[in-house]
């Protein structure tokens, strides 16, 4: 949809959209075909380590809004963009904010001993890099050029 640097990536919010589905589907095949999942101790440490997970995410999502708002550009991904940011989470990561959604997906099901959320997690992983990400990527090519090309350069698309 970005044929102009004016135009937003996409006309929806695909992100929370995805990631809600995803939540949603996960819980909903976790009722109707429940799969095995570990025995203690180790169904404590993946317990543990999901709420480690949802703290991370957090922090990431919280640290990468911030770092938007600072640099006075939209955090709505079907909005264009009006600057570009590469400090905080974002020097790390060019989607620190997809990242925390799916680290949290994958979270829930650590917590919950679903193992349904691990293969929707990295559906939704894919579907919001094939409906956002690359539209978000051709839009900011196409508003900031070379700088936005040597910033994907630097810093890898998830992680």
């Amino acid at each position: 949809m970005a044929d102009t640097p004016d135009a937003p990536p996409s006309r929806l919010p695909w992100p929370p959209i995805i990631y809600l589905t995803a939540i949603f589907l996960a819980v909903i095949a976790g009722f109707l075909i429940p799969l095995p999942w570990f025995a203690r101790p180790f169904s404590d440490i993946l317990f543990a380590t999901g709420w480690l997970m949802v703290a991370a995410g957090i922090a990431i999502d919280i640290a990468a809004i911030r770092a938007m708002r600072r640099a006075g550009t939209t955090v709505m991904p079907n909005r264009a963009s009006e600057h570009l940011v590469t400090r905080g989470p974002f020097a790390f990561s060019r989607n620190p904010l997809y990242l925390s959604n799916t680290m949290i997906t994958f979270a829930i099901g650590l917590i919950t001993g679903n193992a349904w959320f691990i293969p929707f997690g990295f559906a939704a992983a894919f579907a919001t890099r094939k409906l956002a990400i690359e539209p978000e990527e051709r839009h900011l090519a196409l508003r900031f050029g070379k700088h936005y090309r040597d910033y994907q350069k630097k810093v890898r698309r998830w992680f």
